[in-house]
């Protein structure tokens, strides 16, 4: 990893069309274990962007995690400030938070005891097991917003 640059995973050839599969299923109202299609505003574009992600809920906040790290979706969020989340015709608009590294600890922990199946390929050896230090060793690598449900 070079220190210049932040930490980004670019996905697999079969990662992008998986993905796709899961953002297409979730568009047509089939949600894989939470699954959910993210629009955001692209800030170079001005276009829509779709992900699908795994929206995360921990004491009552929702949330959304960047497993693969400073992502574009992470970059567009940034600049957009929120965006909207569809599962078939339930589209929910949100704006989003980015949260500081001190506060990211539960949230990680308890996204990868439920995403962990899915993710932690992407965590560099990072688990939800793994001590409070290791995780926030990792918490600069993973952006985590969190989003509030506008309507």
């Amino acid at each position: 990893m070079s220190t210049s640059s932040p930490y980004y995973l670019q996905g697999s050839p079969m990662n992008i069309r998986l993905n796709n599969v899961i953002g297409w299923l979730a568009r047509h109202g089939f949600s894989l274990a939470g699954t959910a299609e993210m629009s955001v505003r692209g800030r170079k574009s001005g276009q829509l962007q779709r992900i699908p992600v795994n929206p995360h809920t921990y004491e009552g906040g929702q949330y959304l995690v960047s497993a693969r790290g400073h992502s574009q979706w992470v970059r567009n969020m940034r600049a957009a400030g929120g965006g909207e989340l569809r599962v078939g015709r339930k589209v929910r608009a949100f704006t989003a938070v980015e949260l500081p590294d001190a506060e990211k600890l539960p949230i990680l922990r308890t996204y990868l005891e439920k995403w962990g199946w899915e993710v932690n390929q992407y965590f560099n050896g990072v688990t939800a097991k793994s001590t409070d230090e290791e995780l926030l060793a990792a918490a600069g690598d993973h952006p985590v917003f969190r989003i509030t449900v506008t309507k």
